[in-house]
């Protein structure tokens, strides 16, 4: 099960991107009509292209991270990152609604905040369910924790946003981050072409960083089934914390990541246990992660690398480090 952990290769990711059942060549149209959910659809990988092809500078900067994330792996996996082992991170809700059902209530964003700190905690009811095959390499406690600073509604003449980021920006139709050196901004909007959700990596630029996710899947819900359980936020932040698709966005790819098996491609639905991959040695994958394209009802674990990996983030010199200052 354990991969080499490589120099993350940002000509790979130039080559390669997420499945998305519902897509279009539309993508750029921000007033593109809004698609049903036929299939998880998270937008990071397509949204971390284009940035790397519109700032020639980003990919050094994501090369000099991944080098820091390997030394730190390699070197301080049991380091403790501030005083009690717990980074705590205030979370800015932007509310962009048209309609009254985008303007969603407290209560639901309440909902968020606390699956997140369960997801994150290892404290959801479901992780009991994770296989025995996995025990081993489960991730526990990551030490993050998510409390919500503040909530800002917006009304917006926008029927629906794309990945180009029209939400995070008055002109256009949405808000700008608040303070997103040391906040985690969540936008929360009508998202089309079938799009749940999208986060900036680390090393992107500050005006922009942050998740986006689509209103009917942002908590938990009594809509959006099987997106009603608040995981698309919990999938997204990890990207937002420097995670990759457990695939590693190729055919048996990298996710850089040493305790998790080799994924032939995405997952969906809710697949059967003990489901195999076709890649060297045939292992089974590990469908039950947090960064797999499951339904929320089947997605309820992280591994302790992964845990590792997003630690180091918030390390001293790290690219989420001013997340942990007092």
């Amino acid at each position: 099960m354990k991969k080499i952990f490589g120099l993350f290769s940002i000509f790979a990711i130039l080559a390669t991107g997420c499945t998305k059942s519902s897509i279009n060549e539309d993508v750029n149209s921000e007033d593109a009509s809004a698609s049903p959910v036929t299939h998880r659809g998270c937008a990071s990988q397509e949204v971390l292209e284009s940035q790397l092809k519109a700032d020639p500078t980003l990919a050094g900067r994501m090369e000099a991270i991944e080098s820091f994330t390997a030394n730190y792996v390699a070197n301080n996996a049991a380091a403790r990152l501030i005083a009690g082992g717990i980074i705590e991170i205030p979370v800015v809700v932007n509310v962009v609604y048209k309609t009254a059902a985008q303007n969603i209530s407290d209560a639901q964003i309440a909902t968020q905040i606390a699956v997140l700190n369960a997801d994150f905690a290892a404290t959801n009811a479901d992780v009991a369910s994770i296989p025995t095959i996995f025990q081993g390499v489960k991730a526990g406690n990551t030490n993050i924790r998510f409390v919500l600073n503040q909530t800002r509604r917006v009304a917006t003449t926008k029927t629906s946003f794309t990945t180009n980021d029209g939400m995070k920006k008055a002109s256009g139709g949405g808000v700008a981050p608040l303070s997103p050196t040391t906040k985690l901004n969540l936008w929360t909007c009508n998202l089309s072409n079938g799009i749940l959700g999208y986060a900036q990596f680390p090393g992107g630029a500050s005006t922009t960083d942050g998740v986006v996710i689509l209103f009917s899947a942002f908590g938990v819900t009594t809509a959006g089934a099987p997106y009603n359980k608040g995981r698309t936020a919990t999938h997204e932040v990890g990207h937002w914390l420097n995670l990759r698709h457990i695939w590693g966005d190729a055919t048996c790819g990298n996710d850089q990541v040493g305790d998790t098996p080799l994924h032939t491609g995405a997952n969906y639905g809710c697949p059967a246990a003990g489901i195999k991959s076709s890649c060297t040695g045939t292992p089974v994958m590990m469908t039950m992660n947090y960064m797999d394209y499951t339904d929320d009802l089947c997605m309820y674990m992280f591994s302790a690398g992964q845990k590792t990996r997003m630690n180091a983030t918030f390390a001293i010199g790290g690219p989420r480090n001013s997340f942990a200052q007092p």
